[in-house]
């Protein structure tokens, strides 16, 4: 084993680097064995060196060489030019007047600088990169899953098409089959019918042949040919074959009845992550655990309301919802044992639009007759916000207090209007073009909720746009959202109640499907929803993300879990 490389080997003396080390020359800070002690003193450029047992060395500073002095050490610093100097610097103009120091205080303030440094750097940064790494890791696993969830779907669609048209190819085939057959089956009939005249024609012309050779006149008299009979040609058949007229595949229009891939992207943000710390900041917001959708959503429980007609739906608590039909009472019923708790009839008597809870646990209701928008605190209404030449529809609370209200007025565009209290804070009607956002209400029904996500926007279900309209905190159209297809029954996309969740999932139900679609907070379907539902209406989601669907057909109001 070489006792110089040898990592399992003992210290070696630094002078003849094989005898152990048994001395340590605090000066210089070289190891020496005993026998080398002496030549380590004796060197010229060498003096008062300070040798003691290698287990009682001591960390004397070694001082760095003097830049401008050949072979002196550096004992002072100078702060003014922050670099070490020598007793030969500090007698020379260079330094005049300048602020000194001794190195070693200087060297004390260094290490404590590092220190702290190297404290945050194991402690903080270190740890916050060590989970940023593992953050984009497992970001990379479920970027590579997804994609190759997405490949999978893609190939299972095909598989789906190939098998659609091979069905469509094996129909068109067997009705081929069966025209063949058809006309065939006809012809042979026709040339049977043909040849059995051939025949007949035949003997004809063999009685002839032998009237006309025999010399028994009785016979001759006896033969009479029905020439008559064969002068009217048989009918000619002229059968037209089926055609098949193939569409033309046309690559776009192929890939659009398809399916389509909607474009991907990426953004950076500069303040995306945070520094690991050991204590929590009280005011610090926490984000919400990140949850996956149910590849099949279920039914947890079914209310049974008392109304004909149930419309809307909004959680008080995890254990209560209130409900409304379209007429003036409120009910608010038990999740658990699905009983009336109390009801409440509106301030004016006429009938509500929509009602919503605030972050104060009180209910809020736009009175649609009376133009009116209501708070409901201890059971005694008030009155809060009375609209003039505008009927107030949707109402929600948001995070931050205030209420959002859209509204309608006869052949004009929809609003939403941003209240603080009974003070109107922000209009929301048209785009940066000018172009209003929402639909103009007529003479006809049209339905209108709003919901606030959890990044801010606002979306409205727009019931005579056939759409869902989100826009940012701004009032910046963001994007808007038509619908899915195929969906659940080919009718045309109908939204009406809507909600959004923690992951900022945006939730619209849609009666003409029986169905609530789910789409991501930048617009992107992402599943439907159908557990049996008939003619879904008002939705809510709980503290928990359980999603609560009245239904107005059957007036009952289901709880579903659809995330894990």
């Amino acid at each position: 084993m070489d006792p110089r490389t040898s990592a399992q080997d003992v210290i070696r003396c630094d002078l003849c680097e094989t005898a152990v080390v048994q001395m340590h020359c605090d000066t210089c800070l070289v190891n020496l064995c005993k026998a080398c002690v002496g030549e380590h003193i004796s060197t010229g450029e060498t003096k008062d060196h300070e040798v003691v047992k290698f287990q009682d060395r001591k960390s004397t500073p070694l001082y760095p060489e003097c830049k401008h002095h050949n072979k002196q050490q550096c004992t002072m610093y100078c702060k003014q030019c922050d670099v070490p100097v020598c007793t030969k610097c500090l007698t020379s103009d260079q330094h005049l007047g300048h602020k000194l120091s001794e190195i070693l205080q200087i060297v004390e303030d260094k290490k404590n600088k590092i220190i702290k440094d190297q404290t945050e750097l194991k402690e903080k940064i270190y740890p916050t990169y060590q989970d940023i790494a593992s953050d984009v890791q497992n970001r990379v696993s479920q970027l590579k899953k997804e994609y190759g969830d997405l490949s999978t779907a893609i190939t299972k669609h095909g598989e789906d098409w190939h098998r659609e048209i091979d069905k469509l190819v094996k129909k068109l085939k067997a009705e081929v089959d069966k025209m063949k057959n058809t006309q065939l089956q006809t012809l042979q009939k026709h040339l049977d019918e043909i040849n059995k005249k051939v025949s007949d024609i035949k003997d004809e012309i063999n009685s002839a042949e032998m009237a006309i050779d025999t010399n028994d006149l009785s016979k001759l008299f006896s033969v009479t040919l029905k020439v008559h009979k064969y002068r009217n040609l048989p009918q000619k058949l002229t059968l037209s074959l089926p055609k098949f007229i193939p569409e033309k595949i046309h690559g776009e229009k192929l890939s659009k009845l398809f399916g389509t891939l909607s474009s991907s992207s990426w953004t950076s943000e500069e303040h995306g992550y945070s520094m690991k710390t050991t204590q929590k900041s009280p005011e610090a917001g926490s984000s919400p655990p990140v949850k996956q959708l149910l590849d099949e959503p279920e039914t947890v429980t079914t209310i049974d309301t008392e109304y004909g007609q149930l419309y809307n739906v909004a959680c008080l608590s995890d254990k209560e919802i209130w409900t409304t039909e379209n007429d003036n009472t409120m009910k608010l019923y038990s999740i658990n044992q699905g009983s009336l708790l109390k009801s409440i009839i509106t301030k004016s008597g006429g009938w509500l639009s929509d009602i919503a809870v605030t972050k104060s646990g009180d209910l809020v209701y736009t009175d649609h007759i009376d133009r009116t928008v209501n708070i409901v605190k201890n059971e005694k209404i008030e009155e809060v916000i009375r609209l003039q030449n505008w009927r107030p529809r949707g109402v929600c609370s948001t995070s931050s207090g205030d209420l959002l209200v859209i509204m309608e007025s006869l052949r004009k565009p929809a609003k939403v209007v941003r209240y603080s209290g009974s003070t109107e804070k922000q209009t929301i009607q048209f785009d940066d073009k000018g172009k209003s956002l929402y639909s103009s209400a007529s003479y006809r029904y049209i339905t209108y909720y709003i919901a606030e996500n959890r990044n801010l926007d606002i979306c409205v279900s727009d019931g005579g746009a056939k759409a869902v309209v989100v826009v940012n905190q701004a009032g910046k159209l963001r994007f808007k959202y038509t619908g899915h297809t195929p969906v659940p029954k080919n009718e045309t996309f109908n939204p009406v109640g809507i909600t959004t969740d923690s992951q900022s999932h945006i939730l619209t139900a849609d009666d003409n499907n029986d169905c609530v679609h789910i789409i991501d907070q930048d617009g992107q379907f992402l599943c439907y929803i159908e557990c049996g539902l008939s003619k879904p209406y008002g939705l809510c989601i709980d503290t928990i993300d359980n999603l609560f669907v009245a239904q107005w057909r059957s007036s009952q109001v289901k709880k579903i879990k659809y995330m894990y």
